[in-house]
């Protein structure tokens, strides 16, 4: 278990400027996500502190150890990668006692990591599989246990659940963060998938353009975004963004409102007027998607047991003044 710090690392392809400047703390056995869309730089950085890539400036250190120009296999981490990377050719055990023996460890120690690592990963049963004989989820645990039986200081996820199921996603989600608990392990693991960030995150990194738009724990994240960016990226549906005028304030700022804090009301009788554009029914609860009369598409949440609006029927939307959310014209949270 180690530490992890980033020190303004910055990272350039020629003079394209990708990553401008991340600095962030991880503390021993925190578990942190970097979430953002595709092309955000979230990979360029993780490979940064993997040594897959080189760091154009600024320091990357590793239980207080700067590491820029050390080796990746000196650094004391494991990679868990998307595709798995696995030898096909191999069995379950020799995928996972690869890099051990590569390391020249002891054949008994081999031995006792890979059974240590397989009854916590319930992979027991599997050892002597091909990885051709397995489901996306048991490959999934093989390229984990790899990862496990080295002992690194810090674990490295490169969106390992983007190739399975939404169900499987979900289950997989949990097992991680249950491990990494239970190894106390330091994390650091990159997702475009908003909702993983959310349910997996001791802190989160909002990644938008190169750079970290904010830094935070998800739920403080996800109650006082810093940009309309992160407002409008973290949070399912998004945030619903408002001209200012449109709601009686002047400055020409934007107005964020999450879907859950508006309620459906009456033609006229609430902030703002539109059309029931369509409704999703979706069980427990029915997102509502307006066009307001200033041409804006607006959702609204409401759980389910309200009367659902004719498609085409004219409402109107209400909130809470202390739910608004404002923005400048640069998008930064006023």
């Amino acid at each position: 278990m180690a530490t992890l710090t980033l020190e303004n690392v910055k990272k350039s392809f020629g003079k394209t400027d990708v990553i401008h400047g991340v600095s962030v703390d991880v503390q021993d056995g925190e578990f942190i996500v970097i979430v953002g869309p595709s092309g955000c730089g979230k990979s360029t950085l993780l490979r940064m502190v993997a040594g897959l890539e080189a760091v154009s400036s600024g320091d990357i250190q590793i239980g207080g150890r700067r590491v820029n120009d050390v080796e990746p296999m000196d650094r004391d981490i494991a990679m868990v990668f998307q595709n798995y990377a696995l030898y096909p050719h191999m069995s379950v055990f020799d995928n996972m006692a690869y890099g051990l023996k590569i390391a020249k460890v002891p054949k008994p120690e081999i031995e006792e990591r890979v059974r240590q690592a397989a009854k916590l990963l319930q992979l027991e049963p599997y050892l002597t599989r091909k990885p051709r004989e397995l489901s996306g989820g048991q490959r999934q645990r093989v390229a984990m246990g790899r990862a496990i039986v080295r002992k690194p200081a810090v674990f490295l996820f490169d969106e390992p659940l983007s190739n399975l199921d939404a169900k499987l996603r979900v289950q997989m989600r949990l097992e991680i963060k249950a491990l990494q608990r239970a190894l106390g392990v330091t994390a650091l693991y990159v997702t475009h998938d908003q909702v993983e960030a959310m349910t997996m995150a001791d802190r989160m990194i909002v990644m938008n353009g190169g750079v970290a738009d904010q830094i935070g724990a998800p739920l403080d994240v996800y109650a006082n975004p810093a940009t309309e960016f992160v407002a409008g990226f973290i949070g399912s549906p998004p945030t619903n963004f408002i001209d200012g005028a449109a709601v009686g304030q002047s400055g020409g700022h934007r107005v964020g409102v999450r879907p859950e804090h508006m309620q459906l009301v009456g033609a006229g009788a609430g902030r703002l007027d539109g059309r029931a554009a369509y409704c999703e029914a979706l069980g427990a609860e029915t997102l509502v998607h307006v066009k307001s009369a200033t041409g804006t598409q607006i959702t609204v949440r409401q759980d389910a047991g309200h009367p659902i609006p004719e498609e085409g029927s004219e409402v109107g939307m209400d909130w809470d003044r202390e739910n608004e959310m404002p923005f400048n014209a640069e998008g930064k949270r006023l």
